[in-house]
């Protein structure tokens, strides 16, 4: 039968069982659309991310015989939603099958389910062969359980698929080395520039330019420096190996003013579009570890390990178990605009204008930059999350629905309520002290609590647990803060509060 079969921009995997065999009458179709475009403004460089590995991967499809069919941004037959590009696709090549992978994201589910029962074809609908676990698995494993931990699911996977351990046990007899991964980095060990990649997208960015479409961020560079193309990635897993996984662990949740990537492994945006495999991954590293265990202690790859099989896989796998409903959720009721610095990184705090302007830059921060800097600002000045989703779904390169909205949504503004997250992430500016320099050259003085030059999140810290008292009570997690605050005077609070609510009222002028 003759066949269409739909590639979209984040299902790149060329070693998908669909590409193993060209045959003639099998069609691929890929398109860059304004539905994908204009949902939310993208960051300048995630567009040219998508475009530039997109069009190169339909040039290495049509290098393996394969028969594509691609819709570029400007191109005259775009109409720019799936639905009717597919649909005159269909009719032009009189196709007598439609088949596609199954979508990371509700939106885009949906979208192709309806389109399937619009159309009088046969429809199909196969696994992307990408993750370590079905859409489904967690709402199997979970079953019955009140609470959902991730620490118990990354054990799960760890046995399942018996990745570090020796028998029924972990290998070096822990679980976890999350105690080992808190160290700042003060600059004694040397980092490696990031691994250079010389894509050419001039005729990316034209074309983005020509089609009006509207952006965040800046791309200053001639060459784009992510991977783009399967062999890229690879080269980027192997830099990271032989280059930055004896530290990795260490420095993992370490900031600094001087450094973009410390000892991150810059992977993300390729394991999102699917050019490489988490296995690849995790079984790259652990192969280079075995090899080289006298000089890389276990702690540094169980680190990196727990990120991919245990935060991503359950990161994704809370997303289809919550549903798509889950993005409505604001439990804690928050309704403050997100403050305009967001867009521009025009703050005197420190540790807000790194963070913001490396995102705007690079379209890229790390893990406790968007949780601990971002995320815990927007949440303890009590940000709306529709308008912190947005931000975050837009400005980073690897932002895709089913990663970001868990993590934003659930980890960093606690809006569900603790389906993620069993406390909010929230902090004074002593953990920000504690992991950067970015308290050092600031405006503020990290020291104080009140007054015109205290450190903004220190009387948001308090604020915060003040006014969220009433829904925080009975969390045992957070009965330790809340004992210290009862132990405050009156004027004391008072004088706090009054700080905070001025810093909500008027936050472009911090």
């Amino acid at each position: 039968m003759k066949t269409l079969r739909l590639i979209l921009g984040d299902q790149l995997n060329i070693r998908h069982p669909w590409f193993e065999v060209p045959q003639n009458h099998i069609i691929y179709c890929l398109f860059e659309m304004r539905q994908e475009t204009d949902y939310v403004r993208h960051h300048l460089q995630k567009v040219i991310g998508f475009f530039a590995a997109m069009r190169q991967f339909s040039e290495d499809l049509k290098d393996h015989k394969h028969r594509v069919e691609y819709f570029k941004i400007n191109d005259p037959n775009n109409t720019h939603t799936l639905r009717d590009n597919l649909s005159n696709l269909i009719k032009a090549h009189q196709i007598e099958r439609f088949e596609y992978m199954e979508p990371d994201e509700h939106r885009l589910d949906q979208q192709l389910r309806v389109f399937c029962n619009e159309i009088d074809i046969p429809c199909n609908v196969c696994s992307s062969h990408h993750f370590y676990t079905s859409r489904t698995e967690l709402k199997t494993f979970f079953k019955g359980k009140k609470h959902f931990v991730m620490e118990n699911f990354y054990r799960h996977m760890r046995t399942k698929h018996n990745i570090l351990m020796v028998g029924k046990y972990p290998e070096g007899g822990e679980w976890n080395y999350d105690k080992h991964n808190r160290k700042p980095w003060k600059g004694d060990i040397e980092i490696p520039s990031e691994r250079q990649f010389d894509n050419v997208v001039s005729s990316v960015l034209t074309d983005i330019e020509k089609a009006g479409i509207k952006t965040i961020g800046v791309f200053d560079n001639e060459t784009f420096n992510y991977p783009i193309t399967r062999k890229q990635a690879l080269k980027q897993l192997h830099y990271f190996c032989k280059n930055l996984l004896a530290h990795f662990g260490d420095f993992q949740d370490a900031m600094h003013t001087e450094e973009v990537y410390l000892f991150h492994s810059r992977l993300s945006f390729a394991l999102n579009l699917k050019l490489i495999s988490p296995k690849k991954v995790v079984d790259t590293v652990i192969q280079y570890y075995k090899r080289h265990e006298d000089d890389i202690p276990i702690s540094q790859v169980e680190g990196f390990i727990r990120q991919i099989i245990g935060w991503r896989e359950y990161m994704r796998g809370m997303y289809w178990m919550l549903g798509e409903s889950y993005k409505s959720n604001n439990q804690l009721h928050n309704k403050n605009a997100l403050a305009n610095f967001f867009w521009t990184g025009d703050t005197q705090m420190n540790c807000l204008k790194h963070a913001i302007v490396n995102s705007l830059k690079h379209a890229y921060a790390h893990h406790i930059q968007r949780l601990m800097i971002t995320g815990n600002y927007a949440l303890l000045t009590m940000t709306d999350p529709n308008e912190v989703d947005e931000w975050y779904l837009g400005i980073y390169i690897d932002a895709i629905e089913w990663v970001q909205l868990t993590n934003t949504r659930g980890m960093s503004q606690f809006a569900d309520g603790g389906k993620i997250a069993t406390k909010p992430y929230i902090s004074s500016s002593n953990y920000i002290n504690r992991m950067s320099n970015y308290c050092k050259d600031c405006h503020y003085n990290n020291d104080l609590k009140i007054g015109d030059n205290a450190c903004p999140f220190n009387s948001l810290y308090w604020n915060f647990l003040y006014e969220k008292r009433e829904y925080f009570k009975n969390n045992n997690r957070m009965r330790m803060m809340y004992s210290l605050l009862d132990k405050m005077d009156k004027a004391q609070i008072e004088a706090i509060t009054k700080r905070a609510r001025h810093i909500i009222e008027h936050q472009d002028r911090y």
